[in-house]
């Protein structure tokens, strides 16, 4: 059990389905390496849009790189070219690009003076790396510390979606109802500001739920040993 919101079946549906994509991406020269850099290079990308408050693409940068993200260890797998190293390396960008974004974001709610965006992505921030430290803690334990309500994927598709709405709901730090369309709906409700409070808020609050699920999960590993 996990305690994720998708299950581990699904999980490796999807990476079976990016298998021929990454093949493919082999054929062309691309090694898993060279796929982590560029999916690296794209999520940079989307930090800056961030921070520009080009929100719109900010979210369809993170959703793209982050789907991209399957194409490098799917390539290692199919071929026989998993490393060690190919994994360091691919574990030590994919955290920081996630937080590259998480930064820009910030950048761009300040200079749109929303301040509590700010603060939300900074906490968003914080609690994220508690997740992927956990994580990483456990297995140099030896201990299984993969579970919990957002990991890495769960977390950038609850930002995407936060960063398309901020744009198609009217922007951020402007107070525009986003469309006529939603008149019998109080129309502050409908912003761009509060649809990105809510995407940090999420990720927020489900990445500190799962530090605590990854301690109680690696606890009870230990006390399972110690019997």
């Amino acid at each position: 059990m996990t305690g994720s919101f998708v299950s581990p079946e699904t999980r490796q549906r999807i990476r079976g389905w990016a298998v021929p994509v990454a093949v493919a991406m082999g054929r062309l020269g691309l090694t898993p390496n060279a796929l982590t850099v560029i999916g690296f290079a794209g999520t940079t990308v989307a930090a800056i849009a961030a921070a520009t408050q080009q929100w719109l693409l900010a979210g369809i940068l993170v959703l793209a790189f982050g789907i991209f993200d399957l194409f490098d260890g799917a390539l290692a797998r199919a071929t026989g070219r998993a490393t060690k190293f190919g994994a360091f390396l691919d574990s030590t960008l994919d955290r920081t690009g996630e937080s590259l974004v998480v930064a820009g974001v910030a950048v761009g709610c300040a200079g749109a003076d929303f301040i509590a965006g700010v603060a939300l992505a900074g906490i968003a921030a914080t609690f994220a790396s508690g997740v992927t430290y956990t994580r990483a803690k456990a297995e140099a334990l030896g201990l299984h510390g993969e579970v919990g309500f957002a990991p890495r994927p769960e977390r950038l598709a609850i930002l995407a979606a936060g960063l398309v709405l901020a744009d198609v709901l009217g922007g951020v730090g402007r107070g525009e109802p986003a469309s006529e369309l939603f008149i019998q709906v109080d129309p502050v409700w409908l912003t761009g500001t509060y649809a990105l409070m809510v995407s940090l808020g999420l990720i927020a609050i489900l990445s500190a739920v799962t530090v605590l699920q990854r301690i109680v999960h690696v606890k009870r590993q230990l006390e399972s040993t110690d019997q």
